[in-house]
């Protein structure tokens, strides 16, 4: 007997944490999904039915041990510009058929992604390109919630004429409904800068429903959420018919609920937790948002201010979402008549607190500090969501990542390496080092990266400029930081050999890895250049050098498998192959 309940204060103990954190997030995350809801031009219940059912199913099969998943601000938005597209009219049964076919389309792409073994699309967009595309949702957020604030109502035409419209119409403003709505913003702000992390949003649509219940405020023109259905979830099929419209959109949306998803999990993992598995979080959220398609939720993903709750008062594993997804259940079977006198102005308060944390003026500083062309990406992504809308601007943010990714990979550097001054140290030149020293006749370039078809002009250029510049007798090419070659680039390498052996230079190779050295013994490189010219290091090429052309004896000189610093390619070559090596 004692030990039976030796063990169950024991399992109690261990549950503590979780239900605490668990009932502290729903505070937090359901009104902030019911706000949401709205953002996407969606029932509030559709909120709720989003931190129900994604959140049940991403507990079980994610590899987080906290990442809470529902809905998420730039979700929303997105899927409100794609459901306005889809459903023109707002006509609530169509755009509950569309959000259903919308947030399965989205599972069954993250699953075929999962399937693809696609996880390393996580990493495939930028941080700065990402802090750009956010604060550009967070802006467009924003002015969006703004009309509810003053209590007018406008016709979304873009962002830009979004503002003109609500600046025309500022004096319908409705004073009680503004007042309402500072009121939120105080208190959510003050509440949030004094106690981070604290239930301020429960506290504020708690306060909301009281003030509207007393001073029956939707009889003096406060616009309120208005009925929402007891009960359980019924169920909600997708419509075949509206996949291609909405096909571009649940692309845009599934990229981003992956990368939002991935990103908080990474960034609230501690030492003791497994790692996160990007192919597996494919599998958990797919399967999340296609489950939550059929009870009516919008697209999910993880949230990191709402993880940032359940890290932050103490959560362990995922059964503080299990609790949290039985808070949504609650609310659904218990709550839901008070939950329709709630003012439309508060959730749009609450809408705007949170977005706002997605516009990051300090992050953008820190881009330009460390590099000015990222920051140009960073501001250029951000313009495009506010220009060319929010999932084109997705659009703009892949292709500005690739366009950083090819600028980088096409503009690889090529280095002078010289030597410390009294040290055997080897290092490019650089103004900070202007002491060190270089060997007359022997110039030593060190290209950097993968060398392929798109930088092998660029890389070439360089070199030619570095010889003509120095004039050297021998030109040694360390390609240690060269990690492959591609065809286009061994060519190019081959005739700047050719070229310089017909100027009366001579070219060394050293430092070759495994897989460049298989492809220079393959070209036919290797048997040209002879052992001689192949060396191991640039140590190596130093000490050859000396000895040859300045009589530096070169005795002691001794390199692992190599005689004189040779480079022995056998040992890189398959085995099949080495006898004829």
């Amino acid at each position: 007997m004692k030990v039976a309940t030796k063990q169950a204060q024991a399992a109690a103990n261990r549950l503590k944490p979780d239900l605490v954190a668990g009932l502290t997030a729903a505070a937090v995350v359901l009104p902030k999904a019911m706000a949401y809801a709205t953002v996407a031009g969606l029932p509030v219940a559709a909120g709720l039915y989003t931190a129900f059912v994604p959140m049940v199913v991403y507990a079980l099969l994610g590899t987080s041990r906290v990442l809470s998943v529902s809905s998420t601000a730039t979700l929303a938005i997105l899927a409100g510009t794609q459901l306005e597209l889809a459903v023109p009219d707002g006509d609530p049964g169509k755009l509950a058929t569309a959000a259903a076919t919308l947030a399965a389309l989205t599972g069954v792409l993250l699953l075929l992604a999962s399937v693809l073994r696609l996880g390393f699309i996580a990493n495939f967009i930028s941080m700065p390109v990402l802090t750009g595309f956010k604060a550009g949702i967070g802006l467009v957020i924003v002015v969006d919630q703004v009309p509810k604030l003053l209590g007018i109502h406008i016709a979304k035409q873009g962002f830009f004429r979004d503002i003109l419209s609500i600046a025309q119409q500022v004096p319908e403003t409705s004073l009680l409904t503004l007042a309402i709505a500072v009121a939120t913003l105080l208190l959510l702000a003050g509440m949030e800068r004094k106690w981070p992390h604290s239930p301020a949003p429960l506290i504020a649509v708690g306060g909301g429903i009281a003030a509207s219940w007393i001073f029956g405020l939707q009889a003096l023109g406060v616009g309120t959420v208005g009925l929402i259905p007891q009960g359980l979830p019924s169920l909600t099929l997708p419509d075949p018919q509206l996949v291609w419209v909405l096909l571009p959109g649940a692309l845009g949306i599934a990229l981003m609920s992956f990368t939002e998803t991935v990103a908080a999990g990474r960034a609230f993992a501690i030492a003791s937790d497994p790692p996160i598995k990007a192919n597996r979080e494919l599998l958990a959220t797919g399967a999340a948002n296609l489950a939550g398609a059929f009870v009516g939720a919008m697209p999910a993903g993880g949230g990191t201010s709402q993880t940032a709750v359940v890290r932050a008062v103490g959560g362990r594993t995922q059964r503080a979402s299990l609790i949290t997804a039985l808070a949504a259940l609650a609310t659904m079977l218990v709550l839901a008549p008070l939950l329709g006198l709630l003012p439309q102005a508060v959730l749009a308060a609450v809408v705007i607190i949170y977005s706002l944390g997605l516009i990051q003026p300090a992050e953008f500083a820190a881009i330009r500090k460390v590099r000015t062309m990222e920051f140009r990406w960073a501001v250029a992504a951000f313009a495009g969501v506010l220009i060319f809308g929010t999932l084109n601007g997705i659009a703009v943010a892949i292709i500005l990542s690739l366009i950083t990714l090819a600028s980088q990979a096409v503009n690889s550097k090529v280095h002078v390496i010289g030597r410390k001054r009294g040290a055997d140290v080897l290092r490019p030149l650089s103004p900070e080092h202007p002491d060190d020293e270089t060997i007359e006749g022997l110039l030593i370039l060190r290209p950097e990266g993968r060398l392929f078809f798109a930088n092998a002009q660029h890389v070439a250029d360089q070199i030619r400029a570095l010889i003509a510049h120095h004039r050297p007798r021998v030109i040694a090419l360390d390609m240690s930081r060269v990690v492959d070659i591609e065809y286009s680039a061994l060519q190019m390498l081959i005739e700047s050999e050719r070229r310089t052996t017909e100027e009366g230079a001579t070219v060394w190779l050293a430092g070759l890895s495994p897989a460049v050295a298989a492809c220079v013994q393959a070209s036919g490189l290797a048997d040209r250049l002879g052992r001689e010219r192949l060396l191991a290091n640039a140590r190596a090429v130093i000490r050859r050098y000396e000895e040859r052309f300045l009589n530096v004896s070169n005795e002691n000189a001794k390199d692992t498998g190599t005689r004189n610093g040779d480079i022995n390619l056998a040992r890189f070559l398959p085995v099949g192959e080495q006898e004829d090596s």
